[in-house]
């Protein structure tokens, strides 16, 4: 055994409640197996102080919640039972629903380009739930290990976290709020960087604007246009040859004056770095990195090389404190051709022309001792991603102390937010990943990483006008916030999608930049205090059960942000559910059904500014305006935060932070400056005071910021005008917008014309029904010389289908196939049907369905997972998936149906509806065949399959019907290696 098998096989128990030892803070409790476990548990690479982890602290607290665990076939099992209604959050970067009850997760950091709601694994690993309890208090649950670990929340009310032994569990709370636990986990995993202000201005990025013209000319344009944005993005076309810190001597031959020239129209330049260095000798990053043996290596002591985009690559070993140093002086020297922000993309990390799309597990590192020491890949696997974005992070800070460092890194471990920035990867453009966008957004900052948003627009494929303007619209609203779009797309700058779209996007972001002052104040209480940034709806009112699945908003502090994600409901056409107390709805007069519904919470009062066209444009002279929503005591407050926008000058004292307060007393509002902080003498400006009434209508003032502001309320007949007033503005502008075009992609397919009628296959034994419309199901199956209909079904629901992974739907219920090809037996050819539908990410399900003439006893059924086009990043390899045959049978005769099959050992198997559930595999799989047996009817059903193509087989009995499911291997496929499964069905007298 190795040291590191060695370590995790020490567990003295093998099952029990979990010893735990109080750490951090009140209310902060480490759980561990036993006391050998503790000592023998890895370093902590979540935890910004890893003493802060391993040494205890005096409370007079007890957990409230005390997890089991089990430790079984080289497996360490934790648990955590919580009461009925309490809902699950968290999980990280993951896809699919913001309540993640019912979901299973695993922590394996993987380059998933066109992932999709259900894809179990993504580009970050966060093994930590947020446990919102049914009295609204929360309590944070982290599994501390870098290990792939599974994270179960399949069983309503219970947290399962499954890893090799040993890890600890660490428990925060529970506490008042779910806000109240992020800040303690913050004072763990450490807070947020602090931005650099122009970084939370609109960013635009393309794989690639393959010349610094081009990159001109899109900036520019920006400008002419008065559309706001503050950063260019270089893609990998920019280097030479994709090899890291150099650049195209053709199409980028002068970086410097290309970045002079975007900083004199007001653009930041940020431009990509992968760990993926050309093994090439002569190539100085190569030779350099060789000289200082700083590369991961092979078991076998050599460099380990793998291809990437240069062809062979080598790849820095960040578990090395020399290595990131010498990659931070890289870095540092590399910041000196004007680069504003860096870019660490393809770090999970990502490797081509290998099914499991990263380099192999036994692959060693030479860790430091307090990260772990030499361990293998499987062991530092998750956390490559964030040692590498440290690693730039120190170097841009090698470079210039006086900025702060931007970076964006792909991949990512909890508590890489104290380096990098993150987005949500290589989303697809339908609306299903707008509606995502928001959710995993959300998700990332329950799990402690507040600065990220998705590609707006959507990575792969094309935007449609109104997706494109509605996904800016509510993107708009994001902590970081960024348009990206695929080579081979069409354009996707706001105006490639007509007049309509043009102005919904600029109209959103200059909403965007109205509010950046409201929003870096939330950054900046977020890196001192640990408070998150954006949060979901819930959080107004943990204790609303009704508010906890909502995902077509979110809040900004006291700002609810609320839209439409329909196609064809714009939020004019909303009823929103609203927390209780009082939310105060209001515009900055540009109201569009494509753009989000604003709400303010009473008793709060927000900052905002001009809408300029970047933010280097602003300066503390600018004018100021609060909007002002008043409690039900007619009370508010808020905060504005001010610096220099960068550098570091605010931890010295460098800054203002303001206190408002507004109150009402006999009919007039004062608002006025309650108390700051800082060592910035206040701007000279003028204050321009908003107050809310109601629908929309204000009433406002001015005066300088800093003095005393009085409003007085009118009565309440003018009240009324008022708002009456403000409804019917609100009316006459929606009526005359101009709504952006309802064009989607007009691209046909073969045999479009019959995807929207039913098809009758006929021939021989067997007459088929299929809707295409509706995951091209099978409704109908029947043997006509018995007369006998197989299938259980409806249009709506089972029949026979297929799934794209173990646990889930994926071309399911309410999607559509369409009808490749149809081939008719009157026409001398065999009764057929070919059906595909797409899944996503460059997939598509596809069935053929055949009687052949030779043999129309027999229904064939060809199954397959097709990779039509996966991304380039992606080594030709797609996202993990599982071809799910997924047939629903009806049983006449319960208790006398069972399902019979002679297994490949040799046993023979009687299976009654009585055992429920059952999985078969390895040699207790069906020997090729299983039969569905009514001894009423005298009938059985016979499935023959290919035992190469079926890798377990699946009987799921119901009311008064069977499944009998074939399931592939789960693994990424080429256009090479499609999976596929070829059936068929018989039927026979008993």
């Amino acid at each position: 055994m190795t040291d590191s098998e060695v370590k995790a096989a020490t567990s003295d128990s093998t099952a029990g409640k979990m010893i735990f030892q109080p750490i951090l803070e009140d209310g902060v409790f480490r759980f561990d197996c036993s006391a050998n476990d503790r000592e023998a548990v890895y370093p902590s690479l979540s935890f910004i102080n890893n003493k802060s982890r391993d040494v205890p602290v005096m409370s007079n607290k007890t957990p409230s919640y005390i997890p089991s665990f089990e430790c079984r076939l080289g497996q360490q099992i934790v648990k955590l039972e919580f009461p009925a209604g309490t809902s699950f959050y968290g999980t990280g970067e993951v896809s699919g629903q913001l309540e993640r009850t019912g979901k299973r997760v695993f922590t394996w950091n993987t380059d998933a380009w066109g992932y999709g709601p259900e894809t179990t694994s993504l580009y970050q690993s966060h093994p930590w739930v947020l446990a919102v309890l049914p009295n609204g208090e929360a309590l944070g649950i982290l599994a501390d290990t870098t290990r792939r670990c599974e994270i179960d929340l399949r069983t309503e009310c219970r947290i399962q976290f499954i890893s090799l032994p040993s890890f600890p569990v660490i428990t925060f709370g529970p506490f008042s709020s779910p806000t109240a636990v992020l800040v303690s986990l913050s004072h763990a995993i450490g807070t947020v960087l602090m931005p650099p202000k122009w970084s939370l201005g609109y960013h635009q990025c393309r794989w690639s604007y393959d010349s610094q013209e081009r990159v001109l000319e899109i900036s520019r344009k920006f400008r002419e246009k008065g559309i706001p944005c503050d950063v260019i993005w270089m893609d990998i076309d920019y280097m030479d040859g994709f090899r890291c810190f150099t650049f195209d001597k053709e199409r980028f031959p002068d970086p410097k004056s290309l970045v002079k020239d975007l900083h004199n129209i007001g653009f930041k330049a940020i431009w990509m770095l992968d760990p993926g260095i050309k093994h090439e000798e002569g190539y100085f990053v190569y030779d350099s990195g060789s000289k200082h043996d700083v590369w991961i290596q092979k078991a076998d002591g050599k460099p380990f090389v793998g291809d990437v985009w240069p062809g062979p690559c080598v790849f820095p070993d960040f578990t090395q404190s020399k290595a990131r140093a010498w990659w931070a002086n890289l870095v540092k020297d590399f910041i000196s051709n004007g680069v504003d922000g860096i870019w660490n993309d393809m770090n999970e990390p990502a490797i081509f022309k290998t099914v499991t799309k990263t380099m192999p597990e036994s692959n060693i590192h030479r860790g430091d001792n307090e990260l772990g020491g030499c361990q293998n890949h499987a062991h530092y696997h998750n956390v490559y991603g964030m040692l590498m974005a440290r690693s730039t992070y120190e170097g841009m800070g090698l470079a210039d102390r006086r900025k702060r460092p931007f970076v964006l890194t792909r991949a990512g471990f909890i508590g890489s937010q104290r380096y990098a920035a993150t987005w949500t990867g290589d989303n697809l453009s339908n609306w299903e990943h707008l509606q995502m966008s928001i959710s995993m957004m959300l998700q990332l900052g329950l799990s402690g990483q507040p600065l990220s948003g998705p590609d707006i627009g959507g990575f792969a494929g094309n935007a449609t006008p109104k997706l494109f303007g509605r996904w800016l619209g509510f993107g708009a609203m994001f902590p970081f916030c960024r348009g990206h779009s695929e080579t081979g797309t069409i354009d996707h700058e706001p105006w490639s999608f007509g007049k309509e779209c043009e102005e919904v996007c600029r109209l959103a972001l200059k909403r965007r930049y109205r509010l950046i002052p409201h929003i870096y104040t939330l950054f900046y209480m977020a890196h001192t205090r640990g408070t998150p940034v954006a949060t979901p709806a819930f959080f107004a009112d943990p204790k609303d059960p009704n508010l906890r699945t909502l995902e077509s908003c979110f809040l900004l502090g006291p700002l609810l942000v609320y839209s439409s994600i329909m196609p064809d409901l714009g939020s004019d056409k909303l009823q929103p559910l609203l927390p209780k107390g009082i939310w105060l709805s209001f515009d900055f007069d540009d109201s569009h059904p494509d753009l989000p519904a604003l709400y303010l919470q009473g008793g709060y009062v927000i900052p905002f500014g001009p809408p300029h066209q970047h933010v280097g444009e602003s300066n503390p002279s600018d004018d100021l305006t609060l909007i002002v929503a008043l409690d039900e005591h007619g009370k508010a407050k808020g905060s504005l935060f001010e610096d220099d926008g960068d550098g570091y000058g605010f931890t010295e004292g460098e800054y203002l932070l303001t206190h408002y307060v507004a109150e009402l007393e006999s009919s007039v509002v004062t608002v006025k400056v309650s108390k700051t902080e800082g060592l910035w003498k206040r701007p000279n400006r003028r204050l321009h005071v908003q107050l809310l009434i109601g629908e929309g209508a204000m009433i406002d003032t001015w005066g300088n910021d800093g003095e005393d502001l009085q409003i007085e309320m009118p009565s309440e007949i003018e009240v009324s005008k008022l708002i009456s007033s403000s409804k019917e503005h609100h009316r006459l502008r929606l009526e005359s917008i101009k709504h952006i075009p309802d064009v989607e992609d007009g691209s046909g397919h073969k045999g479009g014309e019959l995807s929207r009628t039913p098809i009758e296959l006929a021939n021989g034994d067997w007459s088929l029904k299929i809707v295409p419309w509706i995951g091209g199901r099978i409704i109908s199956m029947v043997h006509l010389p018995s007369g006998s209909q197989w299938l259980h079904s409806r249009v709506e629901i089972n029949g026979y289908e297929e799934y794209s992974g173990m646990e889930y739907r994926s071309a399911g219920c309410t999607e559509e196939y369409n009808v490749v090809q149809r081939d008719l037996e009157h026409a001398g050819e065999e009764e057929s049907v070919l059906l595909e539908g797409d899944i996503g990410g460059g997939l598509v399900l596809q069935r053929q369905i055949t009687i052949p003439k030779d043999n129309p006893k027999v229904l064939r059924i060809e199954s397959s997972i097709l990779a039509r086009k996966v991304g380039a990043g992606s080594g030709g390899f797609s996202r993990l998936v599982c071809l799910r045959v997924h047939p629903t049978f009806s049983l006449l005769h319960p208790t006398e149906t069972f399902v019979a099959f002679t297994s490949v050992d040799g046993t023979n198997q009687e299976v009654w509806p009585e055992t429920g559930e059952k999985f078969y595999q390895g040699n207790l799989l069906p020997n090729g065949e299983w039969k569905l047996v009514d001894k009423c009817l005298g009938l059985v059903l016979i499935n023959r399959f290919n035992v190469g193509e079926v890798y377990k087989c699946l009987i799921h009995w119901g009311a008064r019907t069977v499944n009998l499911e074939l399931w592939s291997e789960d693994r990424p496929v080429s256009k090479q290696s499609p999976l596929q499964i070829f059936h068929e069905y018989e039927v026979r007298e008993i």
